[in-house]
């Protein structure tokens, strides 16, 4: 399990995932205590800013695309499953 806890500047807690967010386009995903679920990156297609959802692989040392989305909210309730 990877696990975090140095300081961020920014840290939102919502329905039982913490999201802290690393710069402007890339926000990470934990649990409540510290286990990184993955991450949310923004980026520009031709039709908007969509956010693709990435769930960390732990034993496999990879990241596992879940999707892309139109909100970040869309993207973040991934992980809660």
């Amino acid at each position: 399990m990877t696990t975090l806890d140095f300081a961020e500047t920014t840290r939102s807690i919502t329905s039982g995932i913490v999201t802290v967010e690393l710069n402007d386009d890339l926000w990470r995903i934990t649990r409540p205590d510290g286990e990184v679920l993955g991450y949310v990156h923004r980026w520009q297609s031709d039709a908007g800013a969509r956010f693709q959802a990435k769930r960390m692989l732990q034993r496999q040392r990879r990241f596992l695309p879940l999707g892309d989305f139109w909100s970040i909210d869309d993207a973040l309730d991934i992980f809660r499953f």
